[in-house]
């Protein structure tokens, strides 16, 4: 905004330029208008633990889901899927491998290993073909 003093005898004015505020005013229309279109709408998100009511019967997507628990016992990564339990994403790997993919991984994490041991937990899932492969935090 450039601000250009007129003298004039006896006659002090400032005038002021509009063209700063007018360029600010139709960047900002522009860029809410571009974001608004751009982004996808909250409400048209599809939810990650969709039931299919539509099947009758015992099908694949009756099975529970697999929960793969990231817990560090005696300051050591370990992963467990039920009963077994982990030491090596090797180990973690193999056993997911065996599991049925359609109803999905879940990994929940408990308080005390590092982000890369879930890290490690949810790429073991993507590494044994499960396509849903979802973070669950613990409830305190």
């Amino acid at each position: 905004m450039r601000l250009a003093p007129r003298h004039r005898e006896g006659n002090r004015r400032v005038v002021l330029s509009m063209s700063s505020m007018i360029d600010v005013t139709f960047l900002l229309l522009a860029y809410f208008l571009l974001t608004t279109i751009v982004s996808q709408r909250e409400d048209q998100l599809s939810p990650n633990l969709a039931i299919d009511r539509s099947s009758a019967g015992t099908s694949e997507q009756d099975l529970e889901p697999q929960i793969v628990e990231v817990a560090l016992r005696d300051g050591e990564v370990v992963w467990s899927i039920g009963a077994r339990s982990f030491s090596t994403r090797d180990d973690l790997l193999a056993a997911l491998r065996d599991l049925p993919k359609g109803p999905g991984l879940f990994v929940r994490v408990l308080d005390g290993p590092t982000v890369a041991a879930a890290a490690a937990a949810i790429q073991c899932g993507r590494d044994a073909g499960f396509k849903e492969v979802t973070y669950v935090p613990v409830d305190d």
